[in-house]
């Protein structure tokens, strides 16, 4: 089944402020052909709350070639936790090459994250989301007061979607808190993250993260380099 943006619009109001579990059974109820974008705690929590719903979805990740090695072995925990055909994204190796080959494995530095973002990241997710009707993120509006603050329970998709082609995105997760993610995880012993363990909040490719502070904003982590308007790959700001 799709949905039209009428669809969309009427369907808003109805989830907002319900609980993740509520918001996963429409998408679910709505969509055969949709998937869970799979890299951190709160999109455990998701593949968590399918499986304790019963249902089966397609789950992938992206593979930037940048992932901490603590990383590569959470994903494979995952996959044999759930017992789920984890699909990996890799990007296109002539794109990265170029890149490398002439700016070096680290002008993110001097010129931002984009464009590394837009070939590791971006180009392949674009891809995978041109074949299914409906993704399913773990975003929450706390994740950024910037970029983040606005995101509805359903939306379409202003980043991926085309003229041929409506993409709809759910954030389930969009009004939980990250006490909220973490007490899921100790109360239903979810998987997760080593890193986390060693201060790492927000967990991207190894180059861009780092462990935060006390006190400090869970993004402050990620592209500390840049200032806290930018601290998004692309996945997700045009919806923000």
């Amino acid at each position: 089944m799709s949905l039209t943006k009428a669809d969309i619009e009427q369907l808003q109001p109805e989830l907002a402020g319900k609980n993740p579990r509520t918001i996963l059974k429409a998408a679910l109820n709505h969509f055969d052909n949709i998937a869970i974008s799979f890299s951190g705690a709160e999109d455990v929590v998701l593949i968590d709350l399918v499986h304790q719903l019963g249902k089966k979805i397609t789950v992938f990740t992206l593979d930037t070639g940048r992932l901490h090695s603590d990383t590569y072995r959470f994903l494979e925990e995952v996959q044999k936790h759930y017992q789920i055909d984890l699909e990996v994204l890799s990007p296109d190796n002539l794109a990265l090459e170029k890149m490398v080959a002439e700016k070096g494995l680290f002008s993110f530095y001097d010129e931002g994250h984009k464009e590394c973002c837009g070939i590791r990241k971006i180009a392949p997710l674009r891809r995978k989301l041109a074949t299914v009707e409906a993704w399913i993120t773990g975003q929450r509006k706390d994740q950024s007061l910037d970029t983040r603050q606005n995101i509805s329970e359903i939306e379409v998709d202003a980043a991926f979607s085309t003229d041929e082609h409506t993409l709809v995105k759910f954030n389930p997760l969009a009004n939980w808190t990250s006490v909220q993610v973490w007490d899921y995880i100790e109360a239903y012993q979810v998987p997760y993250n080593p890193l986390h363990e060693q201060g790492f909040k927000s967990i991207g490719c190894e180059p861009c993260t780092r462990p935060t502070r006390p006190n400090q904003h869970e993004r402050e982590g990620r592209w500390w380099w840049e200032d806290g308007g930018k601290k998004e790959c692309g996945l997700h700001a045009k919806n923000s």
